[in-house]
């Protein structure tokens, strides 16, 4: 074979290779191809219908919106805590939108709205959050190659090592202009997904119809009615009232998990102290519950109301308002009067209560504190249940009725008052020697010795000259027993929550039982004080102090709907005494008053006009000490007290009154509170079964908003 002719035979083979290998790989794309049909065919034929609802896949997402909260009224139907509506411009994050959605937003937002000083205010936590979300590639910088890499990092990690390595240069960027947005975005976002947050709170009318105007092209703006707490008498009673969070606090973090238990949203406003806390299940309400439907984007589609939701329902209080503003007022020009002379004196209290029922009737309670170079009077009502003293001679009818359960003493016991001489110790008595007194005298004449041989004979001994005590810590216990059926030294139950039960000496010395006995050693809270009288002036029923008396149903006008639930007297317990030991405690209580002699004589008996309102009770001065933490030592002062009821032989109200920290026992000012107080009760009382009504309580409730010069 010659040459060409291998060479034309060598192409041949060639071009024969290359046109099979051409027919595999059209072949091949064919086969693909095929599938490829059969694939789109299966998908479009068999899961068609799937992916189409996957495409048109929408959520619902349903949030809640505000409510007004309960009313609180006092007995005689005058509102002490009303709501008040304000247009609110509120945004709803969903899961899926984005920090630059959010951002355009709030930028369209800017040009409609204004912001007072305090909703224009941003930290640099703030700041940073917007530098970040606003220049995402110069914050993207701020994470390594390495972070990235790592695993173990979550992006809220890496978001923190971002926001630390921010720099005030990097925040020097943010212009004047962009602060308002960055206070606006702050808004939006300060809250949970899926829950409507307050941007602004109050917003003028005009600033509501521009917003509304435009939220076809404002993506999850919406404008509401957002509810606060208004107090038409601002300066009375309020540290009782309680406080509600504002719309930026949410749930308080120490009450977190009671909350979210009973179904509440992060961000819901609730009360967060006193009555407020208390009854936040009654004040509370039944949210307004909205479906938003959103596509998968996020993008709101369409929304529908679920339900409108309810006011909270209204509490109703024992609290006599009128009679309250009288109270605060006396205690208030009671210690402008006073302060000249005692430089420690910076409070005092006064409870009234129906000692058959434990109806609050008023809880007043004031404070001397220096603002700005001058005294100003704070609302301290809260005191009456959270602050304890030594109160004196004022619970030697608890002595008394100690000394006759533990048979001590009988009703006939009669004791000679004068100094005793115990081994080691200085000479005790009463202010003067008495000579023969009993159970009513001494308790007329405030006598020492009485109480002192009382718990003498309680301990199994007579007294003699030179005599030591023997220590005996179960007679003691059994004496603070005997206290704690009367009130004294134990929690009162009043409606309130962080009630004190008052504080107890140690016993370590036989001595410190003749000081408890005349009120000087054991420590008891205003109410407890005025629980125990009630339950004196009673005849022996240990009464639940009770703020509200009744709850109602909302109502849309300016009264009350109907009683939903009625608070009945509770009786905590009833003592275990005998009824004439405490008649025999009831008469030493009404000489005090209307006797010749008695330490309230003066002021309530005799020809003062105050005899009319035949009360009955006792008088206390307690030697205590005042420090703060700008002294190096104790100062001594005393404490002056007083408890009563009137009238005495059919009681319809009972008190108790506390001044402490005064420099001088000789300034009667819990008599001038006493006279004041029964004689605003009375004259309220007779006013109102008259038919009239009292001209000047605006007056007098605006003097008590009064500061004191």
């Amino acid at each position: 074979m010659t040459e060409q002719g291998a060479s034309t035979s060598e192409q041949r083979k060639l071009k024969k290779a290359r046109h099979l290998r051409i027919n595999v790989f059209f072949f091949i794309v064919f086969v693909f191809f095929v599938a490829l049909v059969l694939r789109l065919g299966v998908v479009q034929i068999v899961y068609g219908q799937d992916y189409k609802r996957e495409v048109e896949k929408t959520e619902d997402v349903i949030v809640s919106t505000p409510v007004p909260r309960g009313k609180i009224y006092d007995r005689n139907g005058q509102v002490i805590v009303d709501n008040v509506a304000m247009n609110a411009i509120t945004y709803t994050r969903f899961q899926k939108t984005s920090p630059k959605e959010m951002i355009a937003t709030a930028k369209q937002l800017s040009t409609m709205i204004e912001l007072d000083e305090k909703e224009a205010e941003v930290k640099d936590r703030d700041l940073k959050d917007y530098w970040i979300a606003t220049r995402t590639e110069k914050a993207a910088k701020k994470i390594k190659k390495e972070e990235l890499a790592d695993k173990k990092l979550e992006d809220k990690d890496r978001y923190k090592l971002q926001i630390d390595r921010i720099t005030e240069k990097d925040l020097e960027e943010i212009t004047d202009e962009e602060m308002k947005v960055a206070a606006i975005f702050r808004n939006m976002n300060s809250g949970y997904a899926l829950t409507p947050q307050v941007v602004k709170k109050n917003a003028t009318q005009d600033e509501y119809s521009r917003v509304s105007e435009h939220l076809a092209v404002l993506p999850n703006v919406d404008i509401t009615t957002e509810w606060d707490r208004a107090y038409p008498h601002e300066g009375i009673f309020r540290s009782v009232l309680g406080n509600v969070t504002k719309s930026d606090e949410g749930l308080p973090h120490e009450n977190l998990d009671h909350f979210l238990s009973r179904g509440y949203q992060r961000n819901d406003r609730v009360g967060k102290s006193q009555l407020e806390f208390y009854y936040e299940d009654v004040l509370h309400g039944q949210k307004a519950k909205i479906k938003n439907k959103t596509d998968k984007g996020g993008a709101l589609l369409s929304t529908e109301v679920i339900s409108e939701g309810e006011r909270g329902k209204d509490l109703v209080l024992s609290i006599d308002l009128d009679l309250q503003a009288k109270v605060e007022k006396t205690l208030e020009e009671q210690l402008r009067r006073a302060k000249g002379g005692n430089r420690y004196l910076d409070r005092a209290f006064v409870v009234m209560m129906e000692p058959n029922t434990g109806e609050v009737l008023s809880m007043a309670g004031k404070q001397l504190v220096r603002e700005k170079g001058k005294f100003v009077f704070k609302d301290f009502a809260l005191g009456n249940i959270n602050t304890q003293y030594e109160m004196g001679s004022t619970v030697k009818g608890a002595t008394i009725l100690a000394g006759l359960k533990a048979g001590a003493i009988s009703r006939g016991t009669v004791f000679y008052d004068s100094p005793l001489k115990l081994s080691g110790t200085k000479p005790k008595g009463s202010y003067k020697a008495l000579g023969n007194v009993s159970i009513q005298t001494a308790l007329q004449k405030s006598s020492n010795i009485y109480m002192f041989k009382t718990v003498i004979r309680m301990l199994g001994r007579e007294y003699y000259s030179g005599m030591s005590l023997p220590r005996k810590p179960e007679v003691m216990q059994e004496f603070r027993n005997s206290f704690s059926e009367l009130g004294l030294g134990v929690e009162t139950g009043i409606d309130l929550p962080n009630e004190t039960k008052g504080q107890q000496g140690n016993y370590d010395k036989a001595g410190l039982f003749l000081d408890l006995a005349i009120g000087q050693y054991d420590s008891y809270t205003p109410m407890q004080l005025a629980q125990y009288t009630s339950t004196v002036a009673n005849g022996g029923y240990r009464m639940k102090p009770q703020l509200v008396k009744e709850i109602h149903e909302p109502s849309n006008d300016e009264e009350t709907g109907i009683v939903l639930k009625p608070f009945k007297p509770e009786v905590l317990n009833k003592v275990s005494m005998d009824k004439a030991d405490i008649k025999a405690v009831q008469e030493g209580f009404r000489y005090v008053y209307q006797v010749a002699g008695g330490t309230a004589f003066k002021y309530f008996g005799g020809d003062s006009r105050y005899r009319s309102y035949q009360a009955a009770g006792k008088t206390g001065t307690a030697q205590s000490f005042y420090k703060n933490e700008t002294m190096s030592s104790s100062a001594r002062t005393y404490n002056l007290t007083l408890v009563g009821y009137a009238p005495y032989d059919k009681p319809e109200v009972a008190y108790a009154i506390v001044v402490p920290y005064l420099s001088t026992d000789t300034d009667p000012v819990n008599k001038h509170i006493g006279q004041s107080i029964l004689e605003a009760y009375f004259d309220l009382k007779k006013q109102r079964e008259s038919g009239q009504t009292d001209s000047n309580d605006k007056e007098e409730k605006e003097q008590t908003e009064e500061t004191a010069e």
